[in-house]
């Protein structure tokens, strides 16, 4: 397992997540199940908790990660959990900014983490557990990934102009995650139309089917949502991120270099 390298079990995460969402694109229409992934959710949500395991197992017996960082993992993982529960215009307001901005302050490999580990607890916790789950946790995942490639660039920059960038960022991803996570179920739907998907259609004409049906079922609801998350991370972002960069700094391992005394010679 040491010899593994990390961010192989990061690539197979992203390769799974994207295999999960694709693959019904490969078959007929007839050969999938009435019900969206109703039969093959389990068998992602199992890979994707295995490789969840391999790399915090990964990252701790390397020193990249202790155990302070994977109880911070832990809390923030929680709070983002709850803020659920608060009734936001949008779809998952309350998780997004939070993942964002963990993402931000540690990085991507956290990010990535963290997205899994709050969109699992708050399936727990709201009892939103189904097919629909592993998905969402891969969704989200990627947020807070893409969220720590975002904090590698703004670091630099002046604490105003950081927070804008990522409220854009945030409101972009307002519009993204429910793009996305309308992949999981759409290729399953029956009927005809121009907001079907159906084989043999091509890329081209793939998109603009898919288009005319995120128009009409989710661009209203996910520009609620993103303008939300917005708004959210110019209000907190400032102070929130400054504590957590504050923790992230902290919990950065340490390496002490100790002098060795000369041998000798006898």
């Amino acid at each position: 397992m040491n010899r593994v390298p990390t961010a192989l079990v990061y690539t197979l995460m992203v390769i799974v997540g994207a295999a999960a969402f694709l693959y019904p694109f490969w078959f007929p229409s007839e050969a999938l199940p009435g019900d969206a992934h109703a039969t093959d959710a389990p068998l992602w949500a199992a890979a994707i908790g295995a490789l969840v395991v391999g790399a915090v197992s990964l990252e701790v017996r390397r020193g990249t990660m202790n155990g302070a960082m994977v109880a911070v993992l832990g809390v923030l993982g929680a709070s983002a959990a709850l803020l659920r529960l608060v009734d936001l215009p949008g779809n998952n307001a309350g998780i997004f900014f939070l993942v964002i901005l963990g993402g931000v302050a540690f990085g991507a490999r956290f990010g990535l983490l963290l997205g899994i580990t709050a969109m699992a607890t708050s399936a727990v916790i709201t009892g939103g557990i189904g097919p629909w789950l592993p998905f969402q946790m891969l969704a989200l995942s990627w947020m807070g990934a893409t969220a720590g490639l975002l904090g590698e660039r703004t670091k630099r920059w002046s604490p105003r102009v950081e927070v804008v960038a990522i409220a854009a960022f945030g409101w972009a991803w307002g519009f993204l995650y429910g793009a996305v996570m309308n992949l999981w179920a759409w290729p399953f739907l029956q009927g005809k139309g121009d907001t079907l998907w159906r084989p043999g259609l091509g890329l081209v004409r793939t998109a603009e089917h898919y288009w005319s049906y995120y128009v009409a079922t989710s661009f209203g609801w996910d520009a609620a949502g993103a303008l939300c998350n917005a708004i959210l991370l110019l209000l907190t972002g400032g102070a929130l991120l400054r504590s957590l960069r504050r923790f992230a700094h902290r919990l950065e391992p340490a390496v002490e270099l100790v002098p060795t005394e000369p041998s000798v010679p006898v």
